[in-house]
């Protein structure tokens, strides 16, 4: 019986967290938001770094028709190059997705953390995180807006999928 326990234990963490993720993602959006409206601050998302929507200022001042634009990231966390980068045929600019994976990555994560504590090994949580970081380290240091998501993203996934260990081998393998 502590098999089916433990079984249902890694399928409710694993791939019930993903929504449980997306909520609290949704959450932090509102918050922003409505701390914004509040303030009546009236900026604009490319002078705030903790925005859904950001746009990074270009460094090189020789390219004049790219005054004020640069790479946008949007809430799909997509960058989208500035017309700067675009094709001189006309057509749009090129998109690269930022922080993929992500999805298949934190149902990893999530099984990872429920096995660790169900096998009363939590130190393998802190290789987890690490892995996880230095894999994501260069895109996180260029893109503010990545950093957060990640951040957020992670502590959510791992909350949920050490509530969901801590239930299972609490109340029902005790």
């Amino acid at each position: 019986m502590n098999a089916v326990w433990i079984a249902a234990a890694l399928l409710t963490a694993g791939f019930v967290g993903w929504p449980v993720t997306a909520l609290v993602f949704r959450l932090a959006r509102t918050i922003d938001d409505k701390a914004d409206a509040a303030a009546g601050t009236g900026r604009d998302a490319a002078d705030d770094p903790s925005a859904d929507v950001t746009v990074d200022r270009p460094v090189a001042e020789d390219k004049p028709a790219a005054a004020g634009r640069g790479n946008t990231v949007n809430g799909d966390i997509t960058v989208e190059a500035g017309p700067a980068a675009a094709p001189e045929s006309g057509g749009e600019a090129p998109v690269t997705r930022i922080l993929r994976g992500g999805a298949i990555i934190g149902v990893l994560e999530r099984l990872a953390v429920c096995l660790a504590i169900l096998a009363g090994q939590p130190v393998a949580i802190a290789y987890v995180v690490a892995i996880k970081g230095l894999g994501r380290f260069a895109e996180l240091k260029e893109t503010p807006v990545a950093a957060e998501r990640f951040i957020i993203g992670t502590l959510a996934s791992m909350l949920w999928a050490a509530g969901v260990a801590a239930f299972t081998k609490v109340v029902l393998l005790g």
